[in-house]
């Protein structure tokens, strides 16, 4: 896989009522999944969750949810650089009707259990700041595997200051399998959604950030993708890393992970050449520009 399939921008994946769809067969894998809906004030889309367990998570503006007889009303946030927001559960096997005004992220995962749909509110999101220095960034992890309970979905939100470097060292969960120093791996799908302070999805001219992808001899990627709001890069295998932030502009992404494995893992292993980078961060400080966003004051 080269730069050209992995890279997925705004728009080129839209088919309605989805400003953005990836399904598994899109991808070409078999579990993890993203949509994102564009609404217009007071609008409403409903659909059918079919054999995916699915999250509805505010990007920006606010939504409310019905599934299942229950209504999920979401304060959402202005942006992702303005807070961590609230979020809800739907599972699979179930009818959604979402309505509300902004942009809306529905990260999705094959699921073999049916779970009762739930609210997930931004004051119980773990937030970790990460790595140190240039390497410094937050990590909202709303549904991360301690965080949130799910059938097979993990996701999480990443925010890197203008000018630094996150996903590093470069790591890979490509398959099942314990290293001879110990780590667990454990084989994942990932999705990378992004966004750039400053920009907007569709705007050609916008701020921009990298994403690295490459292999290793027995399974080759080489993706580099230049990124704007609202493109993905799908992470089928390999060590990715670095993503990173151009200086002067905040970078976001969504990760989206899922697998074959019975347990929900975000289990990976560094690249040998570079996992040095980790033990160098006890001497530095955590870049003071953090945390950029912390959770919204006005949930439901």
């Amino acid at each position: 896989m080269r730069t050209a399939e992995a890279h997925l921008p705004w728009g080129s994946t839209a088919r309605p009522p989805w400003a953005l769809e990836i399904t598994p067969e899109r991808a070409g894998w078999r579990h993890a999944g993203l949509r994102v809906l564009t609404l217009a004030d007071g609008a409403t889309v409903t659909f059918d969750t079919g054999d995916e367990e699915m999250l509805v998570l505010p990007l920006a503006g606010a939504a409310t949810v019905h599934c299942d007889g229950l209504r999920i009303r979401l304060a959402g946030r202005a942006s992702v650089f303005a807070a961590v927001t609230d979020f809800a559960y739907v599972p699979r096997d179930a009818t959604v009707t979402v309505e509300g005004a902004g942009r809306v992220a529905l990260p999705s995962a094959r699921a073999a259990r049916r779970l009762s749909p739930r609210y997930g509110a931004a004051r119980d999101v773990p937030v970790e700041l990460r790595g140190a220095g240039p390497a410094s960034r937050q990590v909202n992890n709303f549904c991360a595997p301690d965080a949130f309970d799910c059938d097979r979905l993990v996701a999480v939100e990443v925010l890197t200051p203008g000018g630094n470097w996150s996903s590093y060292p470069p790591h890979k969960h490509e398959e099942d399998r314990v290293h001879d120093g110990g780590r667990q791996e454990a084989a994942l799908e990932e999705i990378y959604y992004f966004e750039v302070a400053g920009g907007r999805p569709g705007d050609p001219a916008g701020p921009v950030g990298y994403q690295r992808v490459y292999g290793t001899d027995r399974r080759p990627i080489d993706v580099l993708a230049e990124v704007r709001a609202g493109d993905v890069v799908l992470v089928p295998y390999g060590y990715h890393g670095p993503s990173m932030a151009a200086p002067g502009y905040d970078l976001y992404y969504l990760n989206v992970l899922a697998g074959p494995g019975p347990v929900r893992t975000m289990a990976c292993v560094d690249d040998p050449r570079h996992a040095w980078i980790r033990g160098s961060w006890a001497g530095q400080p955590v870049d003071p520009r953090l945390p950029l966003a912390g959770p919204t004051t006005q949930e439901a």
